[in-house]
């Protein structure tokens, strides 16, 4: 019994911490396969020893809000559901009623408040009781109707998610540490915004899955009724289908073969009962309703041999782990390398070389080792940096241990930097891959960033080395010449700083009329008063130029380069609304970077897949049988070329 409850108490400690950091967005420290095998191991402890502890996750919903946005106590529980991965269970729970069968979305619950048909509150799930008042962050939201023809009472819940394609066009735009590990984790940042700007940018989506009050409404004792009530006020509501014990294995499988194209995150199904009387008389448990059943798809796994762990070294020190094992088909594909994302991942695990470990797909998408077979717990944490040879050192952040090189001098660092100085989003110098950036280095043609701009000097060198000849060389020369004039927000996202991407620099930059000096010396005070930024940002902006060897690269650089002003961009917002998705070549545009630009400018917007939003593919290939162009057909998308477009929309390409 004593070995029971210790094992129950270690339990609760690993599953709160996991579900701390998974409600409130931040780093996860355990995948969800890993949470609900442990999760499942604690239930069936306190099962066998009928003994709950305090503190138990399996009594507890989501975990405490921790934020400054108002908060506010719910008028009835919002409780979790209970789950199942075996479709026969659906079958058996579900009996002789028929019932309504949806995505599980995989984003942040709002519950919304209509009066005199007008949006009037947007409070978060939050614990499950106590959640936070986001109303001026949802009348951003991209599809919630602020009036709707309804005017009585009502309420309403939804799931907000980010699309992701969204979550890829804003990762593309951050930096590397800036960037979100998941769909999931971006919306709730999103969603908990204490400037609403920021809201409106991220395009958060909202769909109602649950009608709680209509004032003085009927609805035939029928949930469907209720959610195509929602759908008559201009909601988008979660998709469903209506099933039976004979049709809903059939149903569960038509979802999952959707999972692959859908835009939107998921993590399962949910079933609920369509009779609202019936399903209200079976009550509900301290923590599950009775009425609902959450579905989860049983993880694909396939058990491979670790062959080891390659270390990554990144531009800021940081060098994660990442395993390698024998090839295995998961999901239709074949994988041999997944992501451990950190050391108290890897130690959790107990890797080593030669172990048999388990490997699943998360959402049958992202590769994960889903537990360790043989735990030898063998491999070595390395001591040495595996770039430069120099010391390494363990730190802790939020409670997770990370690797990071203490060499600043370190080649990963500067061919990582000058990497990310060159890139399409920063300097834009084409033709400087990593590997040629290596080999410059090798040479001693590059000793800092300033050097790119001098590569002139040196086309005998570069001329001889393999891969290049003379024209690639004055292609070279060129592209760093047509780089030295840029925008004090691109010098700005070049320099590398911690934290700090795209839009972060532009933020900042538009702050200070776009005059470098004045960012360069501004102090955090100064900087957390810009919408948008703040205080870990703020500070990683000042330590970075009070560095002196940081200053003295970009004093360098200040020799060399120009600053143009930022473009003001289009007056027309002709394409407000719009979805556009660019694929194959472009022979108008310099890129397809250009055109999205452009577009973006207009009040249009970028994705990476073709869905029903979708406004137009743009494609000079219109004939060709790709995904997007099949897509689209399917979908009644229209194809057009980039002279269609051009013509389109009355653009001047200069």
């Amino acid at each position: 019994m004593q070995d029971n409850i210790k094992r129950m108490k270690e339990l609760a400690t690993i599953l709160n911490k996991a579900s701390e950091v998974y409600y409130q967005g931040k780093d996860e420290i355990m995948d969800n396969f890993s949470y609900d095998k442990l999760y499942d191991e604690l239930l069936g402890l306190e099962k066998e020893t009928g003994m709950v502890l305090a503190g138990s996750p399996t009594k507890k919903v989501g975990y405490e809000v921790i934020s400054a946005l108002p908060k506010e106590t719910h008028s009835s529980p919002m409780l979790s559901l209970d789950k199942t991965k075996e479709t026969e269970q659906l079958v058996t729970w579900l009996g002789s009623k028929e019932g309504l069968l949806s995505w599980k979305m995989d984003g942040l619950t709002i519950v919304l408040t209509y009066s005199g048909g007008e949006l009037s509150k947007a409070v978060t799930r939050g614990n499950g009781q106590i959640g936070e008042v986001i109303t001026n962050n949802a009348r951003v939201f991209k599809n919630i109707p602020l009036k709707i023809p309804f005017t009585g009472s009502l309420i309403l819940r939804g799931e907000a998610v980010i699309s992701y394609s969204e979550f890829e066009r804003i990762n593309s735009l951050s930096g590397e540490e800036e960037r979100y590990k998941n769909p999931r984790n971006l919306c709730s940042g999103s969603v908990r915004q204490l400037n609403n700007e920021i809201t409106a940018k991220r395009n958060v989506e909202f769909y109602a899955f649950a009608l709680v009050e209509a004032e003085n409404t009927d609805f035939g004792n029928s949930q469907a009724n209720k959610m195509e009530f929602l759908k008559s006020q201009g909601f988008d509501i979660v998709e469903y289908k209506k099933v039976n014990a004979g049709n809903i294995t059939d149903t569960v499988k038509w979802f999952e073969n959707k999972i692959t194209t859908n835009d939107f995150p998921s993590d399962g199904l949910v079933l609920i009962f369509d009779d609202i009387a019936y399903g209200s008389s079976l009550g509900h448990t301290s923590k599950f309703p009775r009425n609902a059943i959450a579905f989860k798809w049983k993880d694909e796994t396939a058990d491979t041999k670790l062959i080891g762990i390659e270390w990554s070294a990144s531009r800021t020190g940081l060098i994660n782990p990442i395993a390698l094992f024998e090839p295995v088909e998961l999901e239709g594909t074949t994988v041999s390398r997944a992501s451990v994302h950190n050391l108290s991942i890897m130690e959790q695990l107990q890797l080593g070389e030669g172990d048999i470990v388990r490997i699943y797909k998360a959402n049958m998408i992202i590769p994960q080792i889903a537990e360790n077979l043989t735990k030898s717990a063998s491999i070595k944490i390395p001591e040495k940096c595996p770039v430069c040879g120099k010391k390494t050192s363990i730190h802790k952040e939020n409670g997770v241990k990370i690797l990071i090189c203490t060499n600043e001098e370190c080649l990963a660092k500067k061919i990582k930097s000058i990497s990310h100085f060159v890139s399409r989003d920063a300097m834009n110098i084409d033709g400087l891959s990593e590997a040629t950036i290596e080999k410059l280095v090798a040479k001693g043609l590059l000793h800092g960033l300033s050097d790119l701009f001098n590569l002139g000097m040196y086309e005998e060198e570069i001329t001889e080395m393999e891969g290049f000849g003379k024209r690639s060389f004055e292609k070279l020369v060129q592209a760093a010449e047509n780089a030295r004039k840029t925008t004090a927000a691109k010098f700005v996202y070049s320099l590398g700083i911690p934290n700090i991407g795209l839009s972060n620099a532009k933020m900042v930059c538009k702050y200070f009329d776009n005059d470098f000096d004045k960012v360069r010396h501004a102090k955090k005070e100064k900087l957390i008063e810009i919408d948008g930024i703040g205080e870990v940002i703020a500070e990683a902006f000042e330590n970075f130029f009070a560095k002196p060897e940081n200053n003295k690269t970009i004093d360098k650089l200040l020799k060399v380069i120009i600053f143009e002003k930022e473009e003001a961009g289009f007056i027309e917002a002709d394409m407000a609304g719009m979805n556009f998705v660019i694929t194959g070549k472009v022979n108008i545009f310099a890129n397809r970077n250009v055109a999205k630009e452009l577009i973006e400018a207009r009040g249009g917007k970028v994705t990476g897949s073709v869905t029903s939003k979708t406004s137009f593919l743009i494609n000079n290939d219109a004939a060709s049988n790709s995904s997007k162009n099949k897509k689209a057909k399917e979908l009644d998308v229209p194809v057009i070329t980039e002279e269609e477009f051009i013509e389109k929309f009355n653009i001047k390409i200069q």
